[in-house]
């Protein structure tokens, strides 16, 4: 079970906090959490792509997460809908997202955006302790279904 601790980056070893590290393996797009002692958790870049996008599709207005052209075609190949519009770059020392998606219509489209940041850095917080520094929100598109 997550022990609560917060992983912030190191631009030269990765994660750390307290007795805790975090390291990229860029290799293989995961990312590892050493507790002294206690082993290591890895964390898939793909894991924390569907985080934020399970977190979106949770927030009340929102239609469905959008992409471009080539994340399109690598859906139709399988890929998981829930990253689908979604980039995460790890920086320095937080998380920097990159958020696609339609929102519903008669919905303030800044109320949505703020909600989606509100709720992506909480969920990515609680799920695996990493934090955010930037979260942008670009809204593709109305979704005048009813």
């Amino acid at each position: 079970m997550f022990s609560g601790n917060i992983f912030t980056l190191n631009s030269i070893n990765g994660f750390t906090a307290g007795g805790t590290k975090m390291t990229e393996n860029s290799n293989e797009n995961r990312y590892t959490i050493e507790e002294e002692g206690a082993g290591i958790i890895q964390i898939a870049d793909d894991v924390v792509s569907s985080i934020v996008g399970l977190a979106v599709t949770e927030v009340d207005g929102v239609s469905k997460l959008t992409g471009g052209i080539t994340r399109d075609i690598v859906a139709k190949l399988g890929k998981n809908n829930l990253s689908k519009g979604i980039t995460v770059v790890y920086n320095e020392d937080k998380l920097d997202i990159d958020i696609s998606c339609e929102v519903k219509f008669g919905y303030n489209i800044v109320d949505v955006s703020k909600d989606i940041q509100e709720k992506v850095k909480s969920t990515l917080l609680t799920m695996t302790g990493l934090e955010c520094d930037k979260i942008n929100v670009k809204v593709s598109g109305i979704d005048f279904k009813e």
